[in-house]
């Protein structure tokens, strides 16, 4: 008895030009629908990383403006030791950022980004060369750059670094810094220069005698407390301040400054899917069309009318099946290939993606891909389940 699998399998490789053009057109249709599955959230997935990548999982601010925008946080050394006295928190971050132009050797537009810290946190940068912040600057006060800065200026750990802060619009007297080491910064664009230093240097960049604010707190919550248990912790300390947890600032961005791509991806894969029903209907309608002469005698030695039915299901099954697994490869290429289009965007963060793999994305195509195989079978499926076999075998003759 002839199965319905290899009823399916005997239709496709008797027609391989008619088969080969469904599966490449799946393959195309597919490799887009896949892509866009991984634009719908990959930007999401990439923030989230990026956030998580620099070690604090609560940020504290004085308003919900902005970061580095805002008023600052006043009695800032006061509020990072009441923080960090609270159960629920492991370390406190104080971060102050000032602007400044490389007074020596910057040829042309040498502005720079100066991020003061307190070194004797755990950073929020990657040390890749050199050595980190010491506890207390000396004579020469001490900074680690990026390697966009390193490689323009050609440092290396021990040379030196001279700035100018650009802090309140007014021109600050150069200062003299001594590069410690070379750090990749979560945050940086392709382009960005920034440099890290004490708390005290960055004061002392802006000629300012030191000011106890700071821009943000970076807060580590300890653990299994969680960001959830420390961010509610800082807000029945402190209710006047804004506090926000990584995952907070995640579901934001999704919702609001990332939805434009999530919606983009959306009307995009709803139409490649459509066309790809489209495509397959129509194939396996020519097909099945082509052969009713054949289906109305096999039904009459005995094919059981269920078994012809499958059968068009499982040749469909077959075509999305193969072009829907080529699908893949040809979408990580494209998708990398797009990626790499979008991430040249200017003022990006250099480690953010458009397009980032989850399981969830491969189970959502999976499941689009078995939809559009049983919807583009379904009209071909009525055609054969009605056929009149007489009538149909009669028609053979006569013709």
């Amino acid at each position: 008895m002839l199965r319905p699998l290899r009823f399916a399998w005997l239709s496709v490789v008797r027609q391989p030009a008619r088969a080969g053009l469904g599966i490449l057109g799946v393959a195309a249709v597919g490799a887009l629908m896949f892509d866009m599955l991984l634009l719908s959230r990959g930007l999401v997935l990439s923030f989230g990383d990026l956030l998580d990548r620099s070690g604090f999982d609560v940020r504290v601010l004085a308003s919900d403006a902005p970061p580095f925008t805002g008023p600052r946080l006043a009695s800032a050394g006061a509020l990072v030791d009441g923080l960090s006295a609270l159960p629920e928190i492991e370390s406190v971050l104080q971060l102050r950022v000032r602007e400044a132009e490389i007074a020596v050797g910057g040829g042309g537009d040498g502005a720079v980004e100066f991020v003061g810290a307190d070194p004797r946190v755990r950073s929020m940068w990657t040390l890749v060369e050199g050595e980190d912040l010491p506890d207390e600057d000396g004579a020469d006060p001490v900074v680690v750059v990026n390697r966009n800065l390193a490689r323009r200026l050609r440092l290396a750990p021990g040379d030196g670094l001279t700035l100018g802060g650009r802090c309140g619009g007014a021109a600050a007297p150069p200062v003299r810094f001594r590069v410690a080491g070379i750090a990749d910064f979560p945050f940086d664009a392709v382009t960005s220069r920034t440099v890290a230093g004490t708390l005290a240097a960055a004061d002392r960049l802006c000629g300012e005698a030191p000011r106890d604010e700071s821009e943000m707190l970076l807060v580590r919550s300890r653990s299994p407390a969680g960001a959830f248990a420390a961010a509610a912790a800082i807000r029945r300390a402190h209710s006047e301040l804004y506090v926000v947890t990584n995952d907070e600032l995640i579901e934001r961005f999704s919702r609001v400054e990332f939805s434009y791509f999530r919606q983009i991806s959306t009307v995009l894969a709803t139409v490649t899917l459509f066309f790809g029903f489209l495509l397959i209907a129509v194939l396996l309608t020519v097909s099945v069309n082509g052969r009713l002469g054949e289906i109305a005698a096999l039904r009459a030695v005995g094919l059981s009318r269920s078994r012809v039915i499958a059968g068009v299901l499982w040749e469909s099954v077959i075509l999305v099946g193969a072009g829907g697994l080529l699908a893949l490869p040809l979408g990580a290429a494209l998708s990398v290939w797009l990626d790499g289009i979008l991430r040249s965007l200017p003022g990006l963060p250099a480690g953010l993606h458009f397009f980032v793999f989850e399981p969830r994305a491969l189970v959502v195509y999976a499941l689009l891909l078995v939809v559009t195989s049983m919807a583009a079978a379904a009209y071909p499926m009525r055609i054969v389940a009605v056929l009149p076999i007489a009538a149909t075998l009669r028609r053979e003759v006569i013709s």
